[in-house]
């Protein structure tokens, strides 16, 4: 059995490698993706990934954060033991390389969409949370350890530091230069170097069929969580091991439409806890008309999630380490 794999972010290249690994061949279309500023990856989904691809020095070496500033909800900054790396540009392609890559149409079996356009679907969106990056310096030499968060009136800001000097600020809900003059904190301890220029959406969602028989979606652009939970690199790996496990189970010949249904419900029940969690978080940040707004899409966002559930039967197949099992067969 042959998977194509169409797209280069991590969804995509985990699940080559993890195909690989259980001896499936695949081929990867190794599609454009935008780039985007530095992302940081906390040490549990780290260690997902060093699990995954059975390699513990995985992005060894680099920039680690030991520190989380919080000023949420209008209160004072509190900090708390945060551990995680900084990765810039092309880190994740360059520990993820693959030699294999084939750009060619040839004949596959099965095919899995990590980027557009998909084979179905449309992308139903929690919110609208249009959102900007930019370079900034760093003015306080302390501050080169600790990533920053901040809720203001309209939006809350993410600093990533990437040296002693320099970081990324994420403000989502509008573009840097709206968002930080609004700041009480961060603003006194960045300067603005240069813009991105590109808005990017941050409201989660996702593709209402994410899987079929014949194919499957993953990825962020087929879902994509909220940055405020942090749980976005986490979530492609996981899709990523459920993808290669769909795949592991056609090939053992099970039934396509169950594994299909398996898929799609496993990541709708993912979204709908990530909906719950993010809602704790906006229903503290403020409480102005820009809060409530987001936090009522969030809601009804929970709602269309568990009404989509109620209509789907059962799970039949239960992961267990990287394979589904049948559930009337797990003891």
């Amino acid at each position: 059995m042959t998977a194509a794999i169409r797209g280069r972010g991590i969804a995509a290249r985990c699940t080559a490698r993890l195909l690989g690994a259980q001896g499936l061949d695949w081929t990867l279309d190794d599609a454009p993706r935008p780039s985007g500023p530095a992302v940081m990856l906390s040490d549990p989904a780290l260690s997902l990934m060093r699990d995954c691809l059975g390699d513990p020095e995985l992005l060894a070496g680099k920039r680690r954060v030991q520190r989380r500033v919080v000023a949420w909800g209008g209160q004072e900054p509190a900090t708390l033991d945060h551990g995680a790396i900084v990765l810039g540009e092309g880190d994740l392609d360059q520990c993820l390389e693959i030699d294999n890559i084939n750009k060619s149409n040839i004949y596959s079996d099965f095919s899995i969409h990590a980027a557009m356009p998909f084979p179905s679907g449309n992308m139903r969106r929690f919110g609208s949370r249009p959102s900007g990056a930019a370079q900034v310096r760093l003015l306080r030499e302390e501050d080169g350890d600790a990533c920053r968060v901040e809720s203001l009136d309209t939006g809350w800001l993410f600093l990533i530091p990437v040296s002693d000097t320099t970081g990324w600020l994420l403000a989502i809900g509008g573009s840097p230069d709206e968002l930080l003059p609004q700041s009480r904190h961060l603003g006194a301890r960045v300067e603005l170097s240069r813009l991105s220029g590109a808005s990017f959406e941050t409201a989660p969602g996702m593709l209402e069929c994410l899987a079929a028989p014949g194919w499957l979606a993953c990825g962020t652009a087929a879902i994509a969580f909220d940055p405020i939970c942090g749980d976005g690199t986490a979530q492609a790996v996981r899709e990523a091991v459920l993808a290669a496990a769909v795949v592991q189970a056609l090939a053992e010949g099970e039934n396509a439409q169950a594994l299909a249904t398996h898929y799609h419900s496993m990541l709708l029940a993912a979204m709908r806890r990530h909906l719950k969690l993010c809602a704790q978080f906006y229903a503290t940040g403020g409480k102005g008309a820009w809060w409530q707004a987001q936090l009522a899409a969030l809601a009804e966002g929970f709602e269309w999630c568990t009404a989509a559930l109620s209509r789907l039967p059962e799970p039949r197949y239960e992961l267990r380490g990287l394979r589904l099992v049948p559930r009337e067969t797990v003891t």
